[in-house]
């Protein structure tokens, strides 16, 4: 039996920084992880699909490619991370943690018992049912990024984020790719004219899109990735014994500290509130300042939302509705020099306070150009000052100083 402030259940990205916080506090914490120490995303989901990404605009030979990827993903081992949290005074348990009554959590046969629980277990692939559905033969994202197979043809089945990056990077190695979503754009939770993009940039590269279908049965003459979506893991966990239940979305509710009740908190993908590791990092943080005296509640309006494919895309705030002003890229000087005419940037703007909610942008490199986009939104930077923000010339950046100014002249009632 070991006692401990706070007990981590889930090693990834988020247990990992939560645990790391607490310990640089001195409070004792233990992390309970029965697969890899870190999370998917440096193993088998973020970082590997970047360099398959990168190796693919680079015109790397497939074996280059995942040889690359294999050293970025530092092969599937977390030998280095373990030793470096063991290094920073936290005890790493090995296996499945079950709750068997409140503050205790059983690992085996060994009991951690806890001041606070942290739940942080992240999510699962889902995985429909079809008829004629193989599981041996269906990749998850997680499948596809630690495989050396290259298959002939692919059928990627949803079009939102992981869908259009592995379908571009299976494409640009000659693969024949399908790419199938149900809903009547790529993307679905982003603006039309960021799907549009991506879409003829997809095709571009031989990608077949078919919108507004579903698929009812497993292809018979390709290798199906599926990519429709995660559910939260909290199955299995024990959490009735603390009279905690799922909501009706599979997530655990968390309120704005990221606590679900007095003792338990929850961080990352398994409160379904923003499935991003940059997101899972921020509640890490808010979390280990609400356990450590420090008050602090999250803040989600300004978490950014991207797509690493070619073009990218970088999405923050609210962007339903219709954008206040808009600017196609191909209007920058830069475009010119890097022979690019595709992407664009849209503002979604509260005229009544002057300040942007949301917004869109899509085009070369815009997951690091459209950064200050998350600054503007989150410190509420009033639009005029936008509007006399200058940027390098020749950037892309530059395309977003067009709609500042259109919108700053808008609500002032001036032209500019």
């Amino acid at each position: 039996m070991s006692s401990y402030d706070v007990v981590v259940l889930g090693g990834g990205s988020a247990g990992e920084a939560v645990a790391r916080g607490l310990a640089r506090r001195d409070r004792s914490v233990a992390v309970v992880e029965q697969g890899l120490v870190g999370g998917e995303c440096p193993y088998v989901a973020c970082m590997p699909s970047k360099a398959m990404l990168r190796a693919a605009a680079d015109g790397r030979a497939w074996r280059d490619a995942i040889a690359f990827r294999d050293d970025v993903a530092e092969h599937r081992d977390d030998s280095k991370t373990v030793q470096s949290l063991d290094d920073a005074g936290v005890d790493v348990v090995r296996g499945r943690g079950v709750l068997t009554g409140p503050g205790v959590l059983r690992v085996g046969a060994d009991e951690l018992h806890y001041r606070d629980l942290v739940v942080a277990t992240g999510a699962e692939a889902v995985v429909p049912e079809l008829d004629g559905l193989d599981r041996k033969h269906v990749w998850t994202s997680d499948d596809a990024l630690s495989s050396d197979l290259l298959p002939e043809r692919l059928l990627v089945l949803g079009g939102g984020p992981v869908g259009c990056e592995l379908a571009q990077v299976y494409a640009r190695f000659d693969a024949q790719v399908t790419l199938v979503e149900s809903s009547h754009h790529l993307l679905p939770k982003d603006p039309a004219f960021v799907a549009a993009a991506v879409h003829a940039a997809l095709e571009r590269d031989g990608v077949k899109v078919r919108l507004g279908e579903q698929l009812d049965h497993a292809p018979d003459d390709a290798q199906l990735l599926v990519a429709v979506g995660k559910k939260p893991r909290v199955e299995g966990l024990g959490l009735e014994v603390l009279g905690i239940a799922p909501d009706e979305s599979g997530a655990l509710a968390v309120d704005d500290r990221c606590r679900v009740i007095d003792h338990v908190w929850a961080v990352g993908d398994v409160n379904g509130v923003a499935p991003y590791t940059h997101a899972a990092n921020y509640q890490a943080k808010v979390v280990v300042d609400n356990l450590t005296g420090r008050e602090r509640r999250a803040d989600h309006r300004a978490i950014p939302r991207t797509v690493y494919t070619d073009p990218a895309v970088f999405c923050v705030g609210d962007t339903s509705g219709e954008p206040a002003a808009r600017m196609e890229l191909g209007q920058t000087a830069r475009a010119l020099v890097e022979e690019r005419d595709d992407g664009a940037v849209a503002l979604y703007v509260d005229p009544r306070r002057g300040v942007l909610v949301g917004a869109a942008a899509v085009g070369p490199a815009a997951d690091a150009w459209a950064a200050e986009l998350t600054l503007a939104i989150r410190a509420e930077v009033p639009v005029d000052v936008l509007a006399d923000v200058v940027h390098a010339f020749p950037t892309f950046a530059e395309a977003l100083e067009p709609p500042y100014a259109e919108v700053a002249s808008r609500l002032s009632g001036e032209d500019r």
